[in-house]
């Protein structure tokens, strides 16, 4: 499943909504960034398609009868660089080949880099919010600008990535998410109340299918 599957049209303009309610409230932006992975996972690829490559040979081989290296070499090599075309293809069979820790140290880099590339610390009162999900690691990051963690305790976003992962996993991201932003409101509200002229400076969704290289 990619970021743009992973939410209905319906879902999508209920979190849009979500957002603008709870930023008539405080002047802080919260962003909400689906996307579809965080990484490729090359070496995941690599080590993947070396495994099943050499099992393949080996039951090839023993299938056949046959103890030639020469043809155990030839059988490898064919199944690696099929396995090669089909785990870049099919994320989805190369996940058994990457940590927990490894998906956990890609989402924290690619929710930071969204952070930047998408203006949250551009805000005037440096009040931006990135709720990050990555779908295909089904991991969740929340950032938030100096402003308000010059205010707001950063431990208190490990609550807000609770909220969203509970909701991916019952089945209902949208509602998790939605909950998430509410929670945000709710932490941000009394350091950030809304202001007089304050404006909407960024998008209320955003649905990035990319993977960084």
């Amino acid at each position: 499943m990619g970021a743009q599957s992973f939410l209905t049209a319906e879902e999508q303009r209920k979190i849009i909504e979500c957002v603008k309610d709870v930023e008539t409230r405080t002047s802080g932006e919260i962003v909400p960034v689906i996307a579809s992975e965080s990484y490729h996972y090359p070496s995941a690829v690599a080590f993947g398609s070396l495994l099943l490559g050499v099992a393949a040979a080996v039951a090839a081989c023993m299938y056949l009868g046959s103890e030639d290296m020469w043809m155990f070499l030839a059988i490898f090599l064919g199944a690696y660089c099929v396995f090669q075309i089909v785990l870049r293809y099919a994320s989805i069979l190369k996940k058994p080949f990457v940590s927990r820790r490894q998906m956990a140290e890609e989402v924290d880099e690619a929710a930071i880099t969204n952070f930047y590339l998408n203006g949250l610390h551009h805000t005037r009162d440096q009040t931006g919010i990135i709720i990050y999900v990555s779908v295909y690691e089904r991991m969740v990051q929340v950032l938030a600008d100096k402003g308000i963690n010059d205010k707001v305790d950063p431990q208190v976003w490990n609550e807000v990535v609770r909220i969203v992962t509970k909701g991916i996993r019952t089945g209902a991201p949208a509602d998790g998410i939605c909950q998430a932003i509410a929670r945000c409101g709710e932490l941000i509200t009394e350091h950030f109340p809304i202001k007089a002229d304050d404006t909407d400076e960024l998008p209320n969704l955003i649905i990035d299918g990319e993977a960084k290289q």
